[in-house]
């Protein structure tokens, strides 16, 4: 089963619409993932990834909320 999982957009590259990354930290964990698909987005929003891909933007408050829920389930224990 895959989740898609809520992060924060620390950095971001490229130009491109279609090739611009971004790194996105994931509590405490950072990994560089695709935002071609959320060509709105910008440094410090929050984002649903999936397999890689910046998926949608998502308010912090509700980020806050799917992470602590994620926390309670256990489901980001590394």
């Amino acid at each position: 089963m895959c989740l898609a999982v809520p992060g924060k957009i620390i950095s971001m590259s490229g130009d491109d619409p279609l090739s611009r990354t971004g790194k996105v930290e994931f509590s405490g964990i950072s990994k560089e993932v695709s935002l071609a698909y959320v060509p709105e987005a910008l440094i410090n929003d929050y984002v649903i990834v999936h397999a890689g891909f910046a998926i949608s933007v998502l308010d912090q408050e509700e980020a806050e909320q799917t992470l602590l829920a994620f926390e309670q389930l256990g489901a980001l224990d590394q």
